[in-house]
């Protein structure tokens, strides 16, 4: 395998996930506080809106047996929606979640991959298959490329990223120098250098941030998660997630039933092995069809068919956690380590 740098496409899509994560690294809290809110019947009803199936389209039952827990993937969508339009999908993160060893593979997918997009008929960016079609088109179109089944979607919005990051009281970010936006076609705004925490809105202007390269674009969007969950670490209460709750309802939207995600919480609640996530980008070049034509992301068929193949070990429940196909850089430095324990232990 070529080398390739680390970077993912994270962002607004990942809400799902740092959930489940925030839940995990509370679990003895809320064990000790007796699930004082955290009561079904009520959660469920916090998340009644959050459910809109996809015509056409059976989800997958999310089986949360402890004897034997079924990976399946989830589609992650940060949709650039406001007010009532429909938006583009600003990001799209292909997750395949393994309940029963706590892995998740993350694959990002860049927003200007170019792209057959199922139900057109036609190529375009892969993020204009949900102005097109919503998520049932996105997953069909995701399904198409990475050769591999969509079992759930997942969406949040740009209000509900800007809030979840207010409603755990802001995140710090490793911002050195100002921020400014003054393209024409997007909206001017300064982020200020060396603050100790930042609001939503700050973090929001910081990931979507596009008149650098898209590569330190994807950096930044890889800090903030990586804020999000050193935040969610720093929780020492439970006492944020009805607030959260309430913003995955207005801005979040699911073709899991609300029973099915507080299942799947408390599976991972009382699962003895820590959540571990991996995550890879496919690779590609930016170019235009023709001279003053839109700039798209051709995406590298070797590497597509690599992921394509790790997608399926991961997706396969009796592939242990030891066997698992790892993103190529993680690949490398875990076949180091594995090297500099075997001198060691040869003294």
């Amino acid at each position: 395998m070529k080398t390739r740098k680390k970077k993912i496409f994270y962002t607004i899509g990942a809400a799902l996930i740092l959930l489940l994560a925030v839940a995990y690294i509370n679990r003895e809290a809320i064990a000790m506080a007796g699930f004082d809110w955290f009561v079904q019947d009520s959660v469920e009803k916090k998340l009644e809106n959050t459910y809109k199936p996809v015509e056409g389209r059976e989800p997958k039952p999310v089986n949360v047996d402890k004897t034997k827990q079924e990976p399946f993937s989830v589609l992650l969508l940060g949709v650039d929606q406001r007010e009532h339009e429909i938006g583009r999908s600003d990001t799209l993160i292909y997750a395949v979640v393994r309940p029963s060893d706590g892995n998740i593979l993350l694959v990002s997918v860049p927003r200007d991959s170019y792209v057959d997009i199922v139900g057109r008929d036609r190529e375009d960016k892969i993020n204009h298959a949900y102005a097109f079609g919503g998520a049932g088109m996105s997953m069909d179109t995701v399904e198409k490329l990475l050769d591999a089944p969509v079992n759930h979607y997942a969406t949040i919005n740009f209000e509900g990223f800007r809030d979840a990051v207010d409603a755990l009281g802001g995140i710090s970010l490793p911002i050195e120098k100002d921020i400014i936006n003054k393209d024409p076609n997007h909206d001017y705004f300064i982020v200020k250098a060396g603050q100790p925490s930042y609001n939503g809105l700050d973090a929001l202007n910081f990931v979507r941030y596009r008149e650098d390269s898209d590569m330190n674009r994807t950096e930044r969007q890889q800090q903030f998660l990586h804020a999000m969950i050193e935040k969610a670490t720093a929780m020492k209460s439970w006492s944020k997630i009805p607030d959260l709750l309430d913003i995955m309802g207005n801005n979040f939207s699911t073709d899991m039933r609300p029973n099915q995600l507080v299942d799947l919480a408390q599976s991972l609640l009382v699962q003895k092995q820590r959540t571990t996530m991996h995550s890879h980008t496919l690779q590609g070049e930016g170019r235009r069809l023709k001279s003053g034509g839109t700039w798209y992301y051709f995406l590298d068929e070797e590497d597509l068919a690599e992921v394509r193949t790790m997608i399926k070990n991961w997706l396969d429940g009796d592939t242990p956690s030891s066997s698992l196909i790892l993103p190529d850089q993680e690949e490398k430095a875990e076949g180091i380590k594995k090297e500099v324990q075997s001198l060691s232990s040869a003294g």
